[in-house]
């Protein structure tokens, strides 16, 4: 069977893998190791209080494809809940969606179960959602809508 003959939900649900998120204790020091060690431009930086992190967004060549360096602001934040108990290292694989809210409910007839009944605002004023670890192999599975301003 061809991807042309699969019905509508199920073709292209993903455009991409958008970014790739790092937990780190320091984003200091891990965006300048992106920088120094692979030549790696920060292209965004930002602090996002509801998901309790500071972040950038270092894109990997020309690809469109980001590593996101993710630190925590406090220490019940989920960052920092996760350094203290996996260390730093890859925390999600965030695929690209055109319609983050088409995606969850064509996942949700499938039997996954999302983190958010709605979704929230991500990096750069993205909307976003996550697919339950528990569902998806044991990897965090965040779904990105870019902002219709997002290059």
């Amino acid at each position: 069977m061809s991807a042309s003959d699969l019905p509508d939900d199920v073709r292209h649900l993903f455009t991409a893998i958008d970014h790739v998120g790092i937990a780190v204790p320091d984003l200091d020091a891990a965006m300048a190791f992106y920088r120094d060690a692979y030549g790696m431009q920060v292209l965004h930086e930002e602090v996002n209080e509801e998901q309790g992190v500071r972040e950038a967004m270092v894109g990997v060549g020309d690809s469109g494809s980001c590593i996101q360096l993710l630190a925590p602001l406090t220490p019940e934040s989920t960052i920092a809940k996760f350094l203290d108990r996996s260390g730093p290292g890859i925390q999600q694989l965030a695929f690209r969606v055109d319609d983050v809210e088409h995606v969850a409910d064509v996942l949700r007839r499938r039997g996954l179960r999302l983190l958010y009944d709605a979704p929230k605002r991500g990096t750069s004023d993205s909307r976003v959602n996550f697919i339950h670890p528990k569902d998806a192999g044991g990897v965090l599975v965040e779904l990105v809508e870019p902002s219709s301003t997002a290059h």
